[in-house]
């Protein structure tokens, strides 16, 4: 197959995993090894997160990583495994539908089949009106059937994050408004990121007619709840790597006191290991 076919077959089993009635479990990665190590285990995709890849090259997330230093951690991550990749994208990093538009086509070159797409606009801080996100949906949208590629678009919103002012009800019921603009407007997957009570849980499965993807938070029903309540799909978001980062800290500090040589030198993850997970051939 082609370089081309090779990704339209992985965006469709990519979008086919979220149709299954299982609960499809992303932790989210941020480089190739980590990639790898979750094909390895028996993943069906991997996706990043915004916050893991910003942190991890010295950057505060929100769009501060350069983008094409973005471009290059997404091409590496695309050809490290033979399963397909979705992206955290946060709003785009772009303030004019020209600027998103050239930025979904050097997205897909990189070879990733899915997208995250917030409705926060960078520049104000601000929430995008329904209709200016739905533009911008229906704009990679347009792009990517251009490029023959069948992107999967999980379209996040901020209703949650955004509008600490409004009453329960009311943040519900704008959060279905904007699941069906942007199911209509072209997105695969609604994403409304913080919400975690299993009552609105369950409406807005019932209400809007896509897949919806969640975020671990404290507070969230556990894996088997979302999955019998038909939730589609759960992010990790920055959780896999403040678990990394966790086991580091605490090995580091147990050194620091002479302790806890036995765990570096009996490790069961060996060098061999990690040169096997890079070592693989690759499909594209």
């Amino acid at each position: 197959m082609t370089d081309i076919q090779v990704q339209q077959e992985k965006a469709t089993r990519f979008r086919n995993l979220h149709h299954t009635g299982r609960l499809l479990t992303l932790p989210n990665i941020w480089n190739p090894l980590g990639a790898a190590m979750l094909e390895d285990l028996g993943y069906q995709a991997v996706a990043t997160a915004s916050a893991s890849v910003a942190l991890t090259n010295g950057y505060q997330d929100g769009e501060n990583i350069p983008f094409e230093n973005l471009l290059e951690i997404l091409k590496s991550i695309a050809k490290s495994v033979n399963i397909p990749v979705t992206a955290d994208i946060e709003s785009g990093y772009a303030s004019t539908k020209d600027q998103l538009s050239h930025n979904i086509e050097r997205l897909i070159e990189t070879g990733i089949v899915g997208i995250n797409i917030e409705d926060s606009d960078k520049q104000t801080g601000k929430l995008y009106s329904i209709e200016a996100q739905c533009q911008r949906i229906e704009l990679i949208r347009t792009v990517a059937s251009q490029m023959n590629v069948p992107l999967f678009i999980n379209a996040r919103t901020d209703i949650y994050v955004k509008t600490d002012g409004l009453a329960p009800e009311e943040k519900f019921h704008q959060t279905v408004e904007r699941a069906r603009a942007y199911r209509d407007a072209g997105a695969d997957c609604f994403f409304p990121i913080l919400m975690k009570e299993k009552e609105d849980l369950q409406n807005i499965v019932s209400a809007v007619s896509l897949p919806v993807n969640v975020v671990a938070l404290p507070g969230l029903p556990n894996l088997k709840s979302l999955e019998e309540m038909g939730i589609a799909r759960l992010s990790l978001g920055p959780a896999f790597l403040k678990e990394s980062i966790r086991a580091m800290k605490a090995m580091a500090a147990n050194l620091l006191q002479y302790e806890g040589f036995d765990a570096v030198t009996g490790n069961p993850v060996t060098s061999d290991y990690l040169k096997q997970l890079v070592n693989k051939k690759i499909y594209k």
